[in-house]
């Protein structure tokens, strides 16, 4: 007989369901913008974290290239980034925000933040940076690839 696993008190289940539930209020509140969390992330590595290739934002995301084209394309249909070729190189793609990109990049920017207030409002200051002490020393070593993100 195999042993009895408890899947309702197992961590790796408390984690994948607190992580559910935190992304589906956030991408709720994307919902009135026509975003996505993908999009969002892509709106943020160009817009505030400077990545102006899709290399480098796939990169920076830690997802792959096929999403990353996919977002970019999607993105720029909805006039939120424009997409050009290089001056010197024209095979490489320079990514840019348009006025409505970073329009839509600070009110997502501000849904995000609500949304992690709502979840900090639930635990002590001391809970908090305990979590993320927790979470930090989880990752460390892993890989940042996360495919489907």
């Amino acid at each position: 007989m195999s042993p009895v696993y408890d899947l309702h008190s197992a961590f790796g289940y408390r984690l994948a369901l607190v992580n559910r539930i935190i992304d589906r209020r956030f991408e709720n509140a994307l919902v009135p913008l026509g975003l996505s969390r993908v999009n969002w992330c892509i709106l943020l590595a160009v817009g505030q974290e400077g990545h102006a290739t899709p290399s480098d934002i796939a990169e920076f995301l830690g997802i792959d290239r096929t999403a990353t084209s996919r977002g970019l394309r999607r993105l720029e249909n909805d006039g939120l980034l424009t997409r050009q070729n290089g001056e010197t190189d024209r095979r490489r793609t320079q990514v840019h925000l348009t006025q409505k990109g970073q329009d839509h990049l600070l009110a997502a920017n501000r849904a995000a933040e609500e949304n992690a207030a709502h979840f900090r409002a639930k635990m002590t200051e001391q809970d908090g940076a305990a979590l993320i002490d927790i979470l930090t020393k989880l990752t460390t070593d892993e890989t940042r690839a996360v495919p489907n993100l």
